[in-house]
């Protein structure tokens, strides 16, 4: 802000430059002004004394220095220094304990310069949208797909398959095998469907186009199994976005092997425990930071029944902090694959398109 005493002396120096000769619009740029604020300082309200206070308050319900120190010592310590805020508060939550927002831990760790992007990574690209399919309740829609994984055999990969269940986002199912086999993926699910008690007609699985996926072997099996298939378009991944943000997870995390898999039993094992913390540990951010494992087991609903209340004792005790309701611990009833609300923009399809071409020629 430009005190009186500066803008003063700023008008004469442009005054006594364009008295020499000078331009006006120059003068303002060698000042660092623009030709606007000048003119604005000539009305009488620009010079006069200027009412507004260069005194900084603190809010009265701002966090304290023990408070902000407790809040450091959690993100710092062991437990929780490889996690982020959305991680942390979520599992404090379950231990009774509010230190405080997740975007006041965000804060203070930006003051304290403990936040950092882990690895570079692509910007993301837009994508058209298939027709939208929503699950409701868990073993009603899996979505799945396979990975590479390096051996330290040049060229040649292992494959992990992993099955999800988007409404409860729990792998249902997952394997590590040499090949990618049609064969070896439709006795992945069948065996998926045994343990689930899945009864047929409940389940529809999406998957892309791989050769896996459509192969002759697999659509048999889903046939018998009585589980309907569902495809993306070919060359668009997004079609398919729950089973290639899994993917990011997992092979995002810091536990993931720098080196590659001598052996396939290396890679399982990895690949167990990696599936166990998944499933168990990790609170997922669609489901209202519960683990897959609780909302699958549907332990969810009073688990965050419980947090709620966490939440309404700390406004309780401090409703300065808190312009609003709590935060909101409901469970998701709804999960949708590609929501209906992107295909106003999605581009048709070539069904869609010889539809609308049999209308005009008839």
């Amino acid at each position: 802000m430009t005190t009186l005493a500066e803008r003063l002396n700023l008008i004469a120096w442009l005054h006594e430059a364009t008295q020499a000769g000078a331009r006006l619009d120059k003068a303002c740029t060698v000042l660092g002004l623009s030709l606007r604020t000048f003119q604005r300082w000539q009305t009488p309200e620009a010079v006069a004394p200027d009412q507004r206070t260069l005194r900084k308050t603190a809010p009265s319900h701002a966090l304290t220095t023990v408070e902000r120190a407790a809040i450091l010592g959690v993100v710092n310590s062991k437990t929780y220094a490889h996690l982020p805020p959305t991680q942390i508060v979520p599992r404090l939550a379950d231990e009774g304990r509010y230190l405080g927002s997740e975007s006041s831990f965000y804060r203070i760790m930006r003051a304290e310069r403990l936040l950092g992007h882990r690895r570079s990574e692509r910007p993301a690209q837009r994508r058209y949208k298939p027709d939208a399919i929503c699950a409701t309740r868990r073993n009603q829609v899996y979505s799945w797909d396979i990975t590479y994984l390096p051996t330290t055999v040049l060229g040649q990969y292992f494959y992990l398959y992993l099955f999800l269940d988007l409404f409860t986002r729990k792998i249902v199912g997952w394997q590590i095998y040499e090949q990618e086999c049609s064969k070896l993926a439709s006795e992945l699910i069948r065996d998926i469907c045994h343990r689930e008690g899945v009864e047929p007609g409940q389940v529809t699985l999406h998957s892309d186009n791989g050769g896996p996926m459509k192969g002759a072997t697999m659509l048999a099996t889903l046939q018998t199994l009585g589980v309907a298939p569902s495809f993306s378009r070919p060359s668009v991944s997004n079609d398919n976005p729950y089973s290639e943000s899994l993917f990011k997870t997992l092979k995002y995390r810091p536990a993931h092997p720098v080196e590659p898999f001598p052996t396939v039993e290396a890679a399982r094992k990895w690949a167990e425990d990696l599936v166990n913390w998944y499933n168990t540990e990790h609170r997922h951010s669609s489901i209202r930071y519960v683990t897959p494992a609780q909302r699958h087991a549907g332990e969810d609903g009073e688990l965050l029944s419980a947090r709620s209340a966490v939440y309404e004792d700390a406004r309780a005790r401090n409703p300065s902090r808190w312009s609003g309701g709590t935060r909101n611990w409901s469970p998701i009833q709804r999960v949708y694959l590609n929501p209906d609300d992107d295909k106003p923009t999605a581009k048709p399809s070539r069904k869609e398109m010889r539809n609308r071409k049999n209308v005009l020629l008839h």
